[in-house]
């Protein structure tokens, strides 16, 4: 059964180091992906050196020989806190210093006190 986007919550949480996405759907219906911080960092470094090119999905998580659905977090975390921006389909750094970005959000959501 397809779900409209707009039907869903999209939480994201640091939880004992790993980075946590939990969509909620109108109907009740939940699931949760993780993302450990070393992943992040690796996928956040990998998108700043392809600045010029940018990335996507699929041929970053080939490239770096990682789990998609970890890279996957990654990157829709970065995009929600304004790290990356995309065009198109690809995904380009929002600064200059887009691995610093993404790793003080990571960490200031890491931080968070609840």
């Amino acid at each position: 059964m397809a779900t409209r986007h707009r039907d869903r919550n999209v939480i994201f949480d640091v939880v004992d180091g790993v980075l946590t996405r939990t969509v909620a759907f109108s109907d009740g219906r939940s699931y949760t992906h993780r993302c450990t911080r070393e992943v992040f960092e690796e996928v956040a470094y990998a998108i700043e050196q392809r600045a010029t090119e940018g990335a996507t999905l699929d041929p970053l998580a080939k490239a770096l020989d990682l789990p998609f659905t970890q890279v996957n977090v990654a990157m829709e975390f970065m995009k929600e806190r304004g790290c990356v921006v995309t065009r198109g389909r690809r995904n380009y750094p929002a600064s200059i210093a887009m691995y610093e970005d993404a790793m003080c959000e990571f960490t200031f959501l890491a931080e968070m006190p609840y």
